[in-house]
């Protein structure tokens, strides 16, 4: 049961990866047609809080549970990554913040063995390495690089939101009053939408561009389909199989598995933008996808092992 629990969670955060990796090339053909990149953030995840929002007078009980949760993940988990990630591309290059944005979960890593004191397998260690090294070659982070102190701090802020991703969808999994995890995507969508139309002043948007066509590529694609992909697919779909995930294998694993989001995107961007993929974004790929295969591939500590600890260290050892 505990290896089907595993597989399946597995499959998950691959499907994760991709519905994620999929919200560039859709979102890039509608900013490119005039809508600001913070309010395509504000559409993806406005949009994504108001599909969602059944689910969440579903779940009204957890706002009287869980509230510091519902909460920190809407904070942090919805608008903090997007919008230190956003910020940060105004000060340096596109690839230097995507990789700062993805050592979330290297950073993940690190608060789990140093505070919250739980072991962290070599595998999922040796695997986030190879991941990120990988990634550095995916975003080809040596073009064009710059350095700027506060768009770099910008970017490991972003990281850290990513990470903290990991650890609040896995909160509370082990205790008996466990919060559905799609009442914490509904109600942290709800939250990251009232964040970001602080941030991003939506009544600026120019509505005419969504009411008409975008092009993807050489093709034009009418500019609701784009956003309606970003909001269900890329937003609805990508996070709930990604809480889901976590779960199932541990927030550690599927921190590094998640990394393949980088490599979706930009195979997407090359099938469906014609972006070419030079030689060192191929060999990052496969790295990318060696470190995923690492992490995932780690086996349960031996019973009575040194450190095991209590039960819930076991389990953390366990589902990595």
């Amino acid at each position: 049961m505990q290896a089907t629990g595993k597989n399946s969670g597995l499959v998950l955060a691959l499907v994760s990866a991709f519905a994620f990796g999929g919200s560039g090339v859709a979102a890039k053909p509608l900013i490119e047609a005039g809508i600001d990149p913070l309010h395509m953030v504000w559409l993806r995840v406005g949009g994504a809080a108001l599909v969602l929002s059944p689910l969440a007078w579903r779940h009204r009980g957890l706002v009287r549970r869980k509230p510091l949760l519902l909460a920190g993940f809407g904070i942090v988990a919805v608008a903090g990554v997007q919008a230190f990630y956003f910020a940060s591309l105004s000060r340096i290059p596109v690839g230097v913040a995507l990789l700062l944005e993805y050592l979330g979960p290297a950073l993940l890593l690190g608060w789990i063995r140093f505070v919250q004191r739980k072991p962290v397998t070599r595998a999922a260690a040796a695997g986030a390495a190879v991941a990120v090294v990988g990634l550095a070659c995916v975003v080809e982070v040596w073009s064009g690089l710059s350095l700027d102190a506060l768009g770099v701090a910008l970017g490991l802020c972003a990281a850290c939101c990513q990470a903290f991703y990991f650890i609040l969808a896995d909160q509370g999994a082990d205790g008996d009053d466990a919060p559905d995890p799609i009442g914490v995507i509904a109600y942290g969508m709800i939250v990251g939408a009232l964040v970001m139309t602080v941030i991003a002043r939506p009544w600026e948007i120019d509505w005419h561009v969504l009411a008409g066509e975008a092009v993807m590529g050489s093709t034009a694609v009418p500019a609701p389909l784009l956003l309606a992909w970003v909001v269900l697919v890329a937003t609805v779909f990508a996070y709930l199989t990604g809480v889901v995930s976590v779960r199932s294998l541990s927030p550690q694993v599927a921190g590094v598995v998640a990394c393949l989001e980088a490599v979706v995107a930009t195979v997407f961007a090359w099938i469906l933008l014609g972006e070419h993929l030079s030689t060192p974004q191929v060999a990052g790929g496969a790295l990318v996808l060696g470190g995923a295969f690492i992490a995932q591939s780690s086996r349960p500590a031996p019973a009575g092992a040194e450190g095991s600890g209590p039960a819930a260290l076991d389990r953390e050892t366990a589902t990595a």
